[in-house]
């Protein structure tokens, strides 16, 4: 607004100069009447663009076409309206709209100044109009280019922001997912395991068959559990900064309590630990509990009973070697399509600074194997 008054003020004091050098009164009244649209059509084009710079190049029309005794009334104060409508325009605008709209400008001013030609005198030379029309078209120009720059600047910091808000999204869906996999379908396998072992163990028949359709449907909830962590998406990318290790407990005192729970009458889970614990960081200890813990799970979901299972923490000053090996089995199971846990556990190792190996894999069993630094190692 400050400016808009500014510009007006002006415009008037340049008009009340012409009035004095000569203009008539109607010359200086529709030249004031131009500059009133010019305003206009500056404000108008913030909401409705095309509206705006078509008055505003009608405005211009009529300072062009009306002879005046003084400067050229292209040269009002408020004729820098007119950029600065094509200034709103070319911003939100198609770039072949914003092209057309220039060239609407640059028509303007050949026409302004062949109109300007034609009412030379003898007193002013003719290469003034030329070098009015350079100045007017890089000012034109310039504002259209500015404008189309600021754009794409405009528009690249919304893809961008966009871009880091489905990051966020993507990464807090991996984190649920993540968390799922590690609490749920750990607590579902170790159910089914223990309920098969009591049904291989009890002497009922009635018993024994109840006991296999409920882990059977034991079997389908883990199942349903698993498409439905697919919906949410890989499990890959790093855990999110400052996020929550969830409800499971993080620390390793709680590898005694997942190797006790683990363990059935049909499943010898054993833990050994070598060597001084020494600290480790908070995303490395929660690595290898769930190392730990995906390591017998895969065992117990993917082995036909008796499974034996050993994990074993071996500890030196620069790291934590975690080892969850099995035996193999009598055979392995039928447990549907395979899952991501192992892609969730590689890439927890690999944010705690460690690395992850799998081998084996056929009749003498996988070994997983996770080495973690400790603080006084990284």
């Amino acid at each position: 607004m400050v400016a808009h008054a500014v510009l007006a003020l002006l415009t008037v004091l340049v008009l009340a100069g012409d009035w004095y050098v000569g203009a008539g009164r109607w010359q200086v009244f529709a030249a004031a009447g131009a500059a009133v649209l010019l305003h206009g059509a500056a404000v108008v084009a913030g909401r409705r663009p095309w509206v705006g710079y078509g008055i505003g190049a009608a405005a211009m029309l009529v300072l062009v076409t009306m002879p005046s005794p003084g400067w050229s009334l292209t040269w009002l104060p408020s004729a820098v309206c007119f950029p600065l409508a094509l200034w709103r325009l070319t911003g939100v605008v198609s770039v072949g709209s914003a092209v057309a709209a220039l060239a609407v400008a640059v028509l303007g001013i050949v026409f302004t100044e062949l109109v300007a030609w034609a009412r030379l005198s003898g007193v002013v030379p003719g290469w003034t109009r030329v070098v009015e029309g350079g100045l007017l078209m890089l000012v034109v120009g310039g504002v259209w280019l500015a404008a189309l720059l600021v754009r794409r600047r405009r528009t690249a910091g919304r893809r961008a922001e966009g871009e880091r808000l489905a990051a966020a999204i993507a990464d807090e869906r991996a984190g649920i997912r993540r968390d799922l996999h590690d609490v749920i379908a750990h607590t579902v396998t170790v159910m089914v395991t223990r309920i098969e072992a009591a049904a291989v163990t009890t002497s009922d028949p009635a018993t024994r068959r109840e006991l296999g359709d409920i882990a059977e449907a034991g079997r389908d909830a883990h199942q349903g559990l698993r498409a439905m962590l697919a919906t949410l998406g890989p499990a890959t990318g790093a855990p999110r900064a400052g996020a929550r290790p969830g409800p499971v407990p993080i620390s390793l005192d709680a590898v005694a309590d997942l190797v006790a729970s683990a363990a059935s009458p049909l499943h010898a889970v054993t833990l050994a630990e070598v060597g001084s614990r020494r600290p480790l960081s908070l995303s490395a200890e929660v690595a290898a509990v769930r190392t730990v813990q995906e390591g017998i799970t895969n065992a117990l979901r993917h082995l036909e009973p008796p499974v034996e299972v050993t994990v074993r923490l071996r500890w030196t000053e620069a790291e934590l070697e975690v080892e969850v090996r099995d035996d193999g089995g009598t055979a392995l199971r039928g447990a549907g399509s395979p899952g991501t846990g192992l892609m969730g556990i590689e890439e927890r190792v690999r944010t705690a600074g460690g690395t992850l190996s799998i081998a084996g894999g056929g009749d003498d069993g996988l070994v997983l194997r996770a080495r973690l630094p400790t603080k006084e190692g990284a």
